[in-house]
């Protein structure tokens, strides 16, 4: 049978394919479900270790185990993933409730990673046990797994807004999560406030729950944008490190400032960069009063302990840290979950409203098995006390049997025709019974010991205890009201047990403001090195060493420190760096590489000119190319805050050869490979602006191209190939020509 070919339109075709993809990575893969507040991977690692009976009160078991018996069942993308989670999930710094219990190196806050994953071991939390796990039998849906080889839960009966407490951050096709951990104590507060009033405004809902609680501590800095946030589901919180002073104890001893606590956005290598900073701080003497750094963290905590001179401007140097380093930053908010199967940006009660109506919907199917479970046991226990009353009939019917399937029919339907009896009455009676299966089933499983009296009375008590259990129950499926009574009972437990108490402050903090104006403003030596090593020197040293400055480093200029190093490169771009970036360094000092300083890149870019800001202030740049364009530009165009422009526009394959500060002088001199030299008037070439291309300076020969461009000024002799070369002695012609070889 021949194939058959379908046709369709190939635009329609990716769309598709690509708007299924996205939908499966948002839904399947990268943002949280709204109700259990985990991701997929989140829920099947916590699964799979409930499923492995991985218990608080259990040992440990090996990571390795757990990664590779949930990526079999539940998770096939991969165990680097899952193990990645399982390490997130036990991590005390980055939850606000760690659900693992890691036993092993998980990791640090400063950025060291965990072991592997044959090293490590873990178990659930008792937390995760018991809120995250409890009555999954009874309350949520199964679907079957990957391969359909398995059942997996859709979603776990989480039993507070893991939303909110745990937060959430994943990044999917087009959209992205990011949710603050907040206080469990509070989150419950503000749950108990809704289910009394789902009318309450948000800002009375931040009376209960103020803001977010990271685990790392800190300061919230802007109090007065935290209702916005909530409201909208998006926003900015400002973070802050914990700064506190320490007083020196005697005379002899320094001041120092502490840092305590910071940002939740520094976990990671944060710390370290944060290190790195306050001490380029020191070295380009912004932190003039701190005299050493030292990071004395430990099991215990943060502690980055900053030794001050004596009499230091303690705010002063708050600020610039705030202002300079990563002990402020920002945390973006964006509330987004999926909710009714579609992704949503939710705000505060949003995100209660949908975690309420789960609770709801978790309690009727609990509350239904349980009474379910109940009328069971009712059935089974009146039947069990009906047969103690005819207990010698239910005798004789068994010694009359000649099996179980007889047994059982006389018992539900008085059906006797398979049943021997002595005396006719007994006959009589047992066609008068009429026990359910069930009923009849446990009458024939019943052990003699029940019949005793202690036994009865036993079984009584436990009927009339299932009577109020049903009657409970019925009350709790048909009242409402009555079923808030539960589940806020049900938060209080939970707060008593495993609250904690908040750790991130917040207030309304003022604006870190430092001046960069208000340094002392000095004169300096901005050097680089052949190999592109930069540095910055002080005036007299640059001064008294002139001689050795200008034979170790080609690069060099005087400037003021408030300035900018100027960089163009040959391939069109201009890289600025404030001169106070640059690390100050005495003369056999190596500096710092400039590939650390700004964007330059020494493997595909070549330096052709470094000057200052201030020293091409109202001139002109004098450029040419390889294929002899050539053009003047105004310093003005270059004037910008962007650390890397475009300083010029490029033929394919063309370079910068050479760039001129223009001066007094009248005539310029071309150079090329060929020898050839082309002398011609200074204006003939154009002013243009950066991004125009420029006007051809000399006609090039096959496989020549412009070397070098030459102003001529005070001293007109070059040294070309060994031999002296007098440009004011070179004939003037026109721009565009094709010049005159020079004998050597």
């Amino acid at each position: 049978m021949p194939e058959k070919i379908i046709k369709t339109e190939y635009s329609e075709e990716m769309q598709k394919s690509y708007m299924n993809y996205s939908m499966s990575v948002i839904t399947a893969r990268a943002i949280p479900d709204a109700r259990d507040g985990l991701k997929p991977v989140q829920r099947r690692v916590l699964y799979d270790m409930s499923e492995l009976r991985l218990n608080h009160d259990k040992p440990h078991r090996k990571s390795a185990r757990i990664v590779g018996d949930t990526m079999g069942k539940y998770h096939p993308h991969g165990d680097s993933s899952i193990y990645e989670t399982l390490v997130v999930m036990s991590q005390v710094f980055k939850k606000g409730m760690p659900l693992v219990d890691g036993h092993g190196n998980f990791g640090s806050i400063e950025g060291d990673g965990a072991a592997a994953m044959r090293y490590t071991e873990a178990r659930l939390e008792k937390f995760a046990e018991e809120v995250y796990l409890k009555d999954l039998d009874k309350t949520v849906d199964f679907v079957p797994n990957y391969d359909e080889t398995e059942k997996e839960p859709e979603v776990l009966p989480v039993r507070v807004p893991n939303l909110l407490i745990n937060g959430a951050e994943g990044i999917a096709v087009g959209m992205s999560t990011s949710i603050p951990p907040h206080n469990l104590g509070e989150v419950v507060d503000a749950v108990m406030a809704y289910i009394d009033d789902p009318e309450i405004a948000t800002e009375e809902l931040m009376k209960y729950m103020p803001g977010p609680d990271f685990p790392t501590g800190g300061i919230i800095a802007n109090k007065k944008d935290l209702p916005s946030i909530y409201e909208t589901g998006v926003g900015k919180i400002k973070l802050r490190g914990r700064i506190e002073v320490e007083l020196g104890k005697r005379k002899a001893d320094k001041d120092k400032l502490v840092i305590s606590e910071i940002p939740y956005t520094m976990i990671g290598a944060g710390i370290n960069k944060c290190l790195v900073d306050i001490a380029e701080l020191v070295e380009t003497k912004k932190l003039t009063d701190v005299v050493d750094i030292s990071n004395q963290s430990n099991k215990e905590g943060i502690r980055i302990v900053l030794e001050l001179k004596k009499d230091a401007d303690v705010e002063k140097i708050i600020n610039i840290l705030y202002k300079k380093t990563k002990l402020e930053d920002t945390f973006g908010v964006n509330m987004l979950a999926i909710a009714d199967g579609r992704p949503e940006t939710l705000n505060l009660k949003g995100i209660l409203r949908n975690y309420l109506n789960f609770q709801y919907q978790n309690a009727e199917r609990k509350y239904n098995a349980l009474l379910e479970k109940e009328l069971e046991k009712k059935e089974i226990r009146e039947g069990l006390i009906k047969a103690c009353d005819v207990i010698d009939l239910i005798i004789a019917i068994l010694r009359g049997s000649k099996n179980l399937k007889d047994a059982k029919a006389c018992l539900m339907m008085g059906d006797t025709s398979n049943i021997t009896f002595k005396i006719p009455a007994l006959e009589e009676d047992a066609k008068k019974l009429c026990f359910t299966e069930k009923q009849a089933s446990a009458i024939l499983e019943m052990r003699l010991y029940k019949l005793i009296g202690l036994e009865i009375l036993a079984l009584q008590k436990e009927y009339r205890e299932t009577l109020k259990k049903i009657k409970e129950y019925k009350h709790i499926l048909s009242d409402r009201k009555y079923m808030d009574v539960i589940i806020k009972e049900d938060l209080k437990g939970i707060k008593e047990e495993f609250a904690t108490p908040r750790r991130t402050r917040i207030e309304d903090g003022k604006e870190a403001v430092y001046d960069e104006t208000a340094v002392t403003v000095q004169e300096v030596a901005v050097v680089m090195d052949k190999f592109g090593y930069c540095k910055v020197m002080d005036r007299s040293i640059y001064d008294r060493n002139l001689e050795t400055v200008e034979s170790e480093y080609p690069y060099s200029f005087r400037c003021m420190n408030t300035d900018k190093m100027c960089l163009f490169t040959d391939t069109g771009n201009l890289h600025q760096i404030k001169v106070m970036d640059i690390p100050f360094g005495k003369l056999r000092d190596k500096g710092t590489p400039i590939d650390n300083l700004s964007k330059y890149d020494g493997n595909k870019e070549r330096i052709i000119f470094l000057t200052s800001t201030e020293a091409i202030r109202g001139k002109k740049l004098l450029f040419a190319t390889k294929s002899a364009l050539v053009k003047q530009v105004p310093a003005e165009e270059f004037e910008t805050n962007n650390r890397t422009v475009a300083a010029t526009k490029l033929l394919d394959g063309d370079m910068i050869s050479s760039i001129q500060v223009v001066g007094e002088e009248t005539d310029v001199v071309i150079q090329t490979s060929g020898d050839v030299f082309l002398r011609f008037m200074l204006e003939e070439i154009p002013v243009m602006k950066k991004n125009s291309r420029g006007v051809r300076g000399i006609k090039l020969t096959k496989d020549e191209e412009l070397e070098s461009l030459y102003l001529i000024g005070e001293n007109p002799v070059i040294q070309y190939k060994g031999k002296d070369v007098y440009l004011n002695k070179l004939k003037i012609s026109r721009r565009d020509g094709k010049g005159s070889k020079v004998r050597l």
